[in-house]
């Protein structure tokens, strides 16, 4: 009987541990898609597409001035930590008339980091509500156009995020005001989406390899 148990011990119990949690990759290895074929970037301003691209997507609105800390807290805590990953970039969308603001604050973020893979987009009001109401969110811009919430966008155009998160439930953005929200949650997800591309990409290698 002690035989048998220490057999278990050391053959079984190892081998379902090891199913234990390679189910558990399978099962949360991916970043859920919570709306499929958003407007690409391009019908805004066609130098730019989110296709093919890992995207942070954001809505700053009219009152930069006053939304500078949002930006620099994305960029400590997501874009420093990320931005050298191929194929990953940050997209903002502002109103026409912001361009001013924009320069400045463009010029004030590379005070701090390599801004390379920071984009602006500009468009009028009508534009910007289709861009934001095409995401298909229970989020709303105010009356300036601005949301302190970004969006992760895979390279297929599917909004990516959380659909049994602790306090929200349904996650569909994430809010740049919270550096507790950007570093417990969304450093995590992007992590995920660039983990599973990773994944994807060495599985194609190995593919062709053969």
């Amino acid at each position: 009987m002690k035989k048998t148990l220490v057999l278990l011990v050391l053959f079984v119990l190892p081998i379902v541990a090891y199913l234990f949690f390679a189910s558990g990759v399978n099962n949360f290895g991916k970043l859920p898609i919570l709306t499929e074929n958003i407007t690409d970037i391009s019908v805004l301003n066609d130098t730019f597409s989110l296709k093919n691209k890992i995207t942070v997507l954001g809505f700053l609105g009219r009152d930069l001035a006053n939304k500078k800390g949002n930006v620099f807290n994305i960029n400590q805590k997501i874009y420093k930590r990320f931005y050298e990953f191929n194929d990953f970039q940050f997209v903002i969308v502002v109103p026409k008339e912001s361009e001013a603001l924009v320069n400045e604050l463009k010029r004030e973020l590379g005070s701090l980091a390599d801004t390379s893979k920071w984009f602006f987009i500009y468009a009028d009001d009508n534009r910007i509500h289709e861009m934001f109401n095409g995401l298909k969110t229970d989020l709303l811009l105010d009356a300036d156009l601005y949301t302190p919430y970004v969006f992760i966008i895979d390279k297929d155009l599917n909004l990516r995020g959380r659909k049994d998160d602790e306090d929200e439930g349904t996650k569909y953005g994430f809010d740049t005001t919270s550096v507790a929200d950007l570093n417990n949650k969304m450093e995590d997800d992007v992590k995920i989406i660039l983990a599973e591309y990773r994944l994807a990409l060495k599985k194609n290698n190995a593919y062709r390899s053969k």
